[in-house]
């Protein structure tokens, strides 16, 4: 199992902190990001949370998967490598 966690149905108007507070008690936090969309500005509604360990993640996922967070039974999972997509048409350049 790898450390990095995927943190799903998040409440809008979560935040990163508060994201690495929701963690921290299971273990060491090496980064926690809520992702925002790029137009809006705000919350997706998911997010990712590394932690300092396999078995610290492993902790998390326990701990928090299902869990009502802000009113809303958060998903937690590992996290599955990035896809490369094609850009789409119309997009900007990165």
């Amino acid at each position: 199992m790898g450390n990095k966690l995927y943190v799903g149905n998040l409440g809008f108007d979560v935040t990163s902190s508060d994201l690495q507070q929701l963690f921290t008690p299971h273990g060491t936090v090496q980064s926690a990001q809520v992702i925002e969309d790029r137009d809006a500005g705000r919350s997706k509604g998911f997010g990712f949370v590394e932690m300092g360990s396999s078995e610290e993640a492993a902790r998390a996922i326990a701990a928090l998967n299902g869990q009502a967070h802000a009113g809303r039974p958060l998903t937690v999972s590992e996290a599955k490598p990035r896809e490369n997509r094609p850009a789409r048409a119309g997009s900007r350049a990165r």
